[in-house]
C-alpha cells in the first residue's frame, strides 16, 4: 500500500521531544500558514502569496478533504528547498537525506498545478496528474517495449553539473543514449550547455520511444519521476539522497536500476539492459504497474487526510484555532 503511518513526523517527533508551538508563527512570513476552523480554509491573501500557482495546487486538496479535518494550523512551505527549523513541524514537497532535513513531506502541488513549467512544450506547468497519466499511458501503448529504441534517453536543463557524464557520454557513444541539454532561465550562451547548442524541449510523451529512461535531481526532487515510470520504459535513477513523499515505496532492481550520482557505471549499466532485455523488461513492468496502480490521485488525496491527521494528533490536538485577522478564506477554483 502507498498510505501509511507518516514516518516523516515520527522522525520529526524523535528530533523534537517538545514541539515549541508559540513559534510557529514566526515563520509564516516566508511560508504559507493554512488554517482550519469549522471546516473553512484560510491563508494570507493572495498578494502574500511567494507561489499562487503553487498555493492552488495544493488547496485542490486541502478542499476536497476539508470535511474530515479538525480544527487545526500548519505550515507549508512551497519553495522547492527544505526549510527545516529546530522545533518547527514545516511540511515541505521534497527533502534531502544526507542533511538530515526534519520536514515533514507532502504530495507536491504539481499533481494539480503550480508547474514546473517547461518552455514552451509546458509554458503553464506539466499538467494535472490525472490526465497526464493517461496521455502517457497512450504513449506507452502505442509504442510498445518491443518497438522501443534501446538507447538511453535524458533531456533537461543544466541544474546540476551531475548530469554533465551523461551528456558527454552520448556525444561520444550515440548508439548507446542520446541525453541532451535544453535551456533554462539562466541560459545565456552555449558554454552553458557545454559548448553545444541547446536541444529542443520535448513532451514526457516523446520520451516513450525510449527503453532506458534516466532521471536526474534538479535543484530538489525530480518532478518528473513519477512521469517517466508509465512510459513504460525502464527507468534508471540517479542518486538516492532527495526524495519525495512515495519514494520509500520504491524498490531498487525490481521498480527501476540505481545508480550512483558520479555515473561511474553508467555505460556498463546500459550495456547490461541491452544485454538482459527479459530482465529489464521485467523491472520496467514492475515499476510501471506500481505508479499506475497506486500512486492515483484518490491515493493522494488520501494521503494528504492521512499526513493531515496524523499532523493533528501529535500538534495540534485541544489547541484551539483562532483565525489570523488578515487570513481569508479559500474556494475552489476553476480546474487547471
Amino acid at each position: 500500500m502507498l498510505i501509511k503511518k507518516n514516518e516523516n513526523i515520527l522522525i520529526f517527533c524523535e528530533l523534537n521531544i517538545k514541539i515549541g508551538y508559540c513559534h510557529l508563527f514566526d515563520f509564516y512570513d516566508f511560508l504559507q500558514l493554512f488554517q482550519i476552523i469549522n471546516h473553512r480554509l484560510y491563508r494570507q491573501t493572495e498578494d502574500q502569496l511567494i507561489f499562487p500557482a503553487r498555493n492552488y495546487g495544493i488547496e485542490h486538496f486541502l478542499l476536497n478533504i476539508i470535511d474530515s479535518l479538525p480544527d487545526m494550523e500548519f505550515l507549508i512551505n512551497t519553495y522547492d528547498w527544505p526549510q527545516s527549523q529546530p522545533n518547527i513541524p514545516i511540511l515541505s514537497f521534497s527533502k534531502s537525506l544526507l542533511s538530515r532535513d526534519t520536514d515533514i513531506l507532502y504530495p507536491a502541488w504539481s499533481f494539480w498545478d503550480g508547474g514546473p513549467a517547461l518552455g514552451s512544450v509546458y509554458p503553464t506547468g506539466i499538467g494535472r496528474w490525472d490526465i497526464m497519466r493517461q496521455t502517457l499511458n497512450k504513449a506507452r501503448q502505442d509504442i510498445p517495449w518491443s518497438k522501443k529504441e534501446s538507447r538511453g534517453f535524458f533531456r533537461g536543463s543544466r541544474t546540476s553539473s551531475e548530469r554533465d557524464p551523461l551528456v558527454l557520454l552520448s556525444r561520444n557513444h550515440p548508439e548507446l543514449l542520446d541525453a541532451q541539454y535544453t535551456k533554462n532561465q539562466a541560459w545565456k550562451s552555449d558554454q552553458d550547455t557545454l559548448g553545444y547548442p541547446p536541444a529542443n524541449e520535448l513532451k514526457h510523451e516523446a520520451f516513450c520511444k525510449f527503453k532506458y529512461l534516466f532521471n536526474f535531481r534538479g535543484v530538489a526532487a525530480s518532478f518528473r519521476l513519477r512521469h517517466l515510470f508509465l512510459c513504460g520504459s525502464l527507468v534508471i535513477h540517479v542518486g538516492s539522497d532527495w526524495i519525495e513523499f512515495f519514494y520509500d515505496r520504491l524498490e531498487p532492481w525490481y521498480h527501476y536500476i540505481p545508480i550512483t550520482t558520479d555515473l561511474y557505471d553508467v555505460e556498463n549499466i546500459l550495456l547490461f539492459a541491452q544485454n538482459n532485455d527479459r530482465l529489464v523488461g521485467k523491472i520496467t513492468r514492475q515499476g510501471r504497474d506500481f505508479i499506475w496502480n497506486y500512486l492515483t490521485m484518490e491515493n493522494v488525496e488520501l494521503y494528504w487526510k492521512e499526513l493531515l491527521l496524523e499532523y493533528y494528533k501529535l500538534f495540534g490536538n485541544g489547541k484551539q484555532i483562532v483565525k489570523k485577522s488578515k487570513h481569508v478564506q479559500v474556494h475552489r477554483r476553476a480546474k487547471p
